[in-house]
């Protein structure tokens, strides 16, 4: 009974979280797959993948679902977030690269120290401020990135149209009050193996 409950909400999960992510955004049903540089096909692909990786990661430990973040750009997979331990680390990153696909694995998951709501509201507010001046900025596409901070540390993971859209990303983040350090994984549509004609 109890699988069978856990298999429910995880389709639930899976079916509900499809739509969230990949068929909306910021202003508006479509927007999000229209603005994203990657072929459809491609878009698609990556979302297999995540959502592979998120259900490999939900089976492992639960509190991953919360405390672990994952992007898939092109077959690349980044990981931002937090974990008790050093080997939780480790065996991510593993089963990151047993998902078929992936091409490579970047992991920016930081070991939890005491949880301090200080600086958690101070992250929050750094990646909320570098969100909004993406948007308004229109040498950027804010919709093609994914922002993360810990403790004053910003990673942006993303796909620029050029390298002067990259470097604009980062020098906004740069810009932000009690910013320490930005970690930017930002790939070029050039980069990219398949590009949208």
């Amino acid at each position: 009974m109890k699988n069978k409950i856990l298999f429910i909400l995880f389709t639930f999960f899976l079916l509900s979280s499809c739509v969230g992510s990949s068929s909306t955004g910021i202003f508006g049903t479509g927007v999000t797959i229209a603005m994203d540089p990657r072929t459809l096909g491609t878009q698609i692909d990556d979302s297999i993948m995540d959502k592979n990786l998120d259900a490999k990661l939900l089976a492992t430990n639960k509190s991953y679902l919360i405390n672990v973040r994952t992007k898939i750009i092109d077959g690349r997979i980044f990981i931002t977030g937090k974990v008790d331990t050093a080997e939780e680390k480790l065996n991510i990153t593993k089963i990151a690269w047993e998902i078929k696909g992936a091409r490579s694995v970047k992991n920016d998951l930081k070991i939890k120290g005491k949880f301090n709501f200080k600086q958690s509201a101070k992250d929050l507010l750094i990646t909320s401020q570098l969100r909004s001046a993406l948007i308004f900025n229109k040498k950027t596409k804010a919709v093609n990135y994914n922002i993360d901070t810990y403790k004053k540390k910003i990673y942006v993971y993303g796909i620029a149209e050029n390298s002067e859209e990259r470097d604009e990303v980062i020098n906004e983040a740069k810009e932000i009050l009690d910013v320490e350090d930005v970690i930017a994984s930002i790939l070029l549509v050039d980069d990219l193996r398949i590009q949208k004609n």
